[in-house]
């Protein structure tokens, strides 16, 4: 079965290299017509050598001995009747070779192409002017190396097109697998936030809406500060809401322009809001810190008051921001009941377990360990049953 020759879209080469091989099979078919009419003008065999080789000129420019193997054998068996009765149309086997083998399978184009081969050393035998040695060998090492050097670039151009295929095939997948770690970074982002805003929100507003229907009859305006306190922290948690959907800075960050006003804000509207006596410290002159750092620093002091608040039953914490150097430590300290680190899960092994004592909520200690990770800083907890516990986050400063 004849092979359909590669498209221009599959090999663009193709195109440029079968019309040069056209072109040198009508020239080489010009030049021994003209040579045979040259010297056998007279012969009565010369109505057909004409007759043949314009049938032979038009069947093999119109490219269907490409397409057909009935015009491929027409044109080959046109070509063999003219060597046979004119020798000179030997050399137009050149183009008829790459003809054969760019239509054909290997196993049926190199028996095709020694055939070919041995009709052109026969007939070169048949030419007068004894026997020349170089007519036995010269042919033979054409066709060989023209079929070599076919195969070869054949098998090439499959390999390359296979490691094309392979590549495109590879990036697909590699954009997939970015596609699905972009989703997954934005997951985790999210279920982030919305640990330390909005579920950290919503507990406080839990426990103030509770604490005002506890008091609702004997303290109507005890109970009227805490509906008001939980509006206050719903204004602010939807604020935040819309913020880390935009991937913007904290609220408090936004409205308080420095971290250590934010942290300020943080510790005077705790203590507020709770009833927690909360300060905050600042050690060291201030340096310059990027904002996904100093935003990361806010989140983690939010978190560590929240578990302080919810877990540890302080009546204390305290929020220091220190400047040492090459990094900027903040520490989160509070006098409540403490806990086992090594026998609440292993921190370091289990980053899921809180450091309520016996509690695990999920998200607190992996969400600041997470952060963290991602700008090079480290999270310590120190904690002992009795002692209270200290959190500190410990962050590198750009340029230093």
């Amino acid at each position: 079965m004849v092979r359909h020759p590669l498209s221009r879209a599959a090999d663009p080469d193709a195109g440029w290299l079968t019309v040069v091989m056209r072109l040198a099979f009508l020239l080489l078919l010009g030049t021994s017509l003209t040579r045979y009419l040259t010297h056998h003008l007279a012969s009565p065999l010369t109505p057909w050598v004409v007759g043949l080789s314009l049938a032979l000129a038009v069947g093999h420019l119109s490219g269907l001995s490409e397409r057909r193997s009935a015009w491929l054998a027409a044109v080959l068996a046109s070509w063999a009747v003219l060597v046979l009765m004119a020798p000179s149309f030997a050399w137009c086997a050149v183009p008829l070779v790459y003809t054969v083998l760019r239509a054909l399978p290997p196993r049926a184009a190199i028996p095709l192409v020694t055939v070919l081969t041995v009709l052109v050393v026969v007939s070169e035998l048949r030419l007068p002017g004894g026997f020349d040695p170089t007519m036995l060998l010269l042919p033979p090492a054409v066709a060989a190396l023209a079929t070599a050097v076919f195969l070869y670039m054949q098998r090439q151009g499959a390999r390359q097109r296979k490691l094309i295929v392979d590549l495109v095939r590879t990036r697909r997948e590699l954009a997939a697998v970015e596609r699905r770690q972009g989703a997954l970074a934005e997951r985790e982002r999210l279920s982030v936030e919305i640990h330390d805003t909005l579920a950290q929100g919503l507990s406080s507003q839990q426990m103030l809406l509770q604490a005002a229907e506890r008091t609702w009859q004997q303290d109507p305006a005890a109970a009227l500060g805490h509906v008001r306190t939980a509006a206050a922290i719903a204004a602010r948690n939807l604020a935040e809401a819309r913020r880390f959907v935009h991937d913007l800075a904290p609220a408090d960050l936004a409205e308080q322009g420095t971290l250590e006003a934010a942290l300020q804000a943080l510790a005077d509207r705790e203590a507020a809001e709770s009833g927690l006596a909360v300060r905050f410290h600042l050690d060291g002159q201030p340096a310059p810190m990027p904002a996904a750092a100093q935003s990361a620093l806010l989140r983690i002091a939010q978190g560590a008051l929240a578990n302080t608040r919810e877990h540890a039953g302080a009546a204390h914490a305290s929020i220091t921001l220190s400047y040492l150097g090459d990094q900027a430590v903040l520490d989160v300290a509070d006098d409540g009941r403490g806990f086992a680190p090594a026998l609440v899960g292993r921190l370091g092994r289990d980053e899921r377990t809180d450091w309520a004592a016996g509690g695990s909520r999920g998200h607190g200690l992996p969400a600041m360990r997470a952060r963290l990770r991602q700008l090079g800083g480290t999270l310590t907890v120190e904690s002992a049953p009795g002692e209270g516990t200290v959190v500190s986050a410990a962050i590198p400063l750009a340029g230093r």
